[in-house]
């Protein structure tokens, strides 16, 4: 018994008649459009979470360095960016 009451043979004449139908070029293509789908779905939701992170520390620091002195121009473009990203 292989996968959910699907035996291997079962599978391998499956795969015979979708390689028939599609084609081994689709298929490749295919499976090439998936992976580099999956890669910037993670790519996604690990520069968010580092985003995440980077807002909050930047923040504070950014806080302090406003009360001891005025901040210089591209630190205030940093921070406007900022803000637009929360």
């Amino acid at each position: 018994m292989g996968i959910g009451g699907i035996s291997i043979w079962q599978l391998l004449i499956i795969l015979a008649i979708v390689i028939m139908i599609f084609g081994t070029k689709k298929l490749k293509s295919l499976g090439g459009d998936l992976g580099s789908a999956v890669k910037g779905f993670r790519q996604s939701v690990t520069d968010k979470s580092e985003d995440k992170d980077a807002d909050e520390s930047p923040q504070a620091a950014a806080g302090d360095t406003v009360q001891k002195s005025e901040s210089s121009e591209p630190q205030k473009k940093q921070q406007a960016k900022a803000k637009e990203k929360v």
